[in-house]
């Protein structure tokens, strides 16, 4: 199924047409919670991309270079999880020394990018396509991106939405929830633009 793709047109199918927020669903708990303010967005967007990117490379080392070769398919669910969650609390013992207000606006939400399924899925999928490394790297960079672009996205809209006059019965989780579908169908219009949905 890789073969014939590039790391080009997995990077931007990645970010479009296959988003991991908005067209696979996977991520939304964080999604949904840290896009009140596009500050704080933007933060976590960065440490999600950090994160994505890295452990898709690391995970793909792992699994071809350890798992594979000695049929230890039934730990990779752990294996990864492990990479992953090593990979969080560097995050954020980074945003903590580099900018401690955005480590207090991100608080519990930070160390649940160790929990959040958007990045566990991206180093499943990998393995799934048989994806190669550089396309590993480009899928995880990609769906990173398209992570951070959702959220923002989200956080902008709610935050014009706090001056808005919004019906009773749809303020705080009923319009966010509207907007979250509204957006997940825009971006699902992307979808066969590039063949690679």
């Amino acid at each position: 199924m890789s073969e014939g793709i590039g790391v080009f047109g997995i990077f931007f199918a990645a970010i479009f047409t296959s988003n991991i927020l908005l067209t696979l669903y996977l991520g939304m708990c964080s999604f949904l919670a840290v896009s009140r303010k596009v500050k704080t967005a933007i933060g976590l967007g960065f440490a999600v991309i950090f994160v994505m990117t890295a452990t898709s490379a690391l995970n793909w080392l792992v699994y071809y270079y350890l798992i594979k070769p000695y049929n230890l398919d039934y730990l990779k669910y752990i294996v990864f999880i492990i990479i992953i969650a090593a990979f969080v609390q560097l995050v954020e013992m980074i945003i903590e020394r580099v900018s401690e207000p955005l480590y207090i606006a991100l608080g519990i939400f930070l160390p649940l990018i160790t929990v959040n399924c958007a990045i566990l899925g991206v180093s499943l999928f990998m393995i799934i396509r048989n994806y190669t490394f550089s396309q590993s790297i480009s899928y995880g960079l990609g769906s990173g991106v398209g992570w951070l672009i959702a959220i923002v996205a989200m956080a902008g809209i709610r935050e014009k939405l706090a001056h808005a006059r919004v019906p009773k019965g749809l303020e705080g989780a009923g319009i966010t929830l509207i907007i979250a579908g509204i957006m997940a169908m825009a971006f699902m219009g992307f979808t066969g633009m590039m063949g690679l949905s």
